[in-house]
């Protein structure tokens, strides 16, 4: 047999390429088989319910960092929180130790009905002072708060004003308005009412008591003084040895009710 014709029967490489074009190399199964990726509805269910938890999560971690507004707060601060709670318990035992020694007074006086007579003025003068219809005066401090925005609303005036209530003021006269135990903040921001009467900013609390009891109770972390400033209000505290309330309330007779004392 001769050369050309045993050569004519030998296969060359690239000639089995081309008898077979179809198919695949090792990389091209390999992508093809990764790629796209196959996604399962069972693989799809566990996403999504992996996507809701960690989203709940996510808003509970940050529900509790929000409601914890003295997880930050320095020892410093949460020291004076707990003195101003013990000075408040300190306070209402004073007053029953008070109205105590009272009773006591009463029981034990020879002359038991002038004595409730010096109780009934001391009484009048203290109801008087409460109602708004005598003027006052004594050491306190005084509030101002700058709104040159027209972002305090009516609640964070009234929020001032249930913490002094809280850390002892005995009275309180707001923009020439005295304040008793029925008074309420209404409107918005810029125009906001005290009593139905119209006040604008600065908005000025004139407070008597007990000025390091006052003072401290505004400026705790995450009161009134940081909740006002967070609307880019401007906070003023001044304390003053004589603070005086001449804002006076007309006294009121009741439509119905009548003194059951004979």
């Amino acid at each position: 047999m001769s050369n050309d014709a045993f050569n004519g029967d030998r296969e060359e490489p690239g000639e089995r390429a081309e008898e077979a074009p179809g198919e695949l190399t090792g990389r091209q199964r390999l992508m093809a088989g990764i790629w796209p990726p196959r996604v399962t509805r069972a693989q799809l269910i566990v996403a999504v319910l992996l996507f809701v938890l960690g989203l709940g999560l996510a808003i509970q971690v940050r529900s509790n960092s929000d409601n914890s507004a003295l997880r930050g707060a320095r020892q410093e601060d949460l020291v004076r929180i707990l003195d101003e709670v013990d000075d408040r318990t300190q306070r209402l035992e004073d007053e029953k130790q008070r109205l105590v020694d009272q009773r006591t007074e009463l029981e034990n006086s020879s002359d038991q009905a002038e004595e409730a007579r010096k109780q009934t003025v001391e009484k009048e003068r203290q109801l008087g002072i409460l109602a708004g219809t005598v003027a006052v005066h004594g050491p306190g401090i005084t509030l101002t708060v700058n709104d040159p925005g027209g972002a305090v609303q009516a609640d964070m005036l009234l929020d001032a004003l249930q913490e002094l209530r809280a850390a002892g003021a005995e009275a309180i006269e707001v923009n020439g308005v005295r304040v008793v135990a029925n008074t309420y903040f209404s409107g918005d921001g810029g125009a906001v009412k005290v009593d139905d009467r119209k006040i604008s900013a600065p908005y000025v609390f004139k407070v008597i008591g007990k000025p390091q009891d006052l003072e401290p109770a505004l400026n705790i972390p995450g009161g009134v003084v940081q909740t006002l400033e967070k609307e880019q209000a401007t906070v003023h505290v001044a304390q003053s040895e004589d603070i005086v309330i001449d804002a006076l309330r007309p006294a009121e007779r009741p439509d119905y009710s009548r003194s059951s004392a004979q």
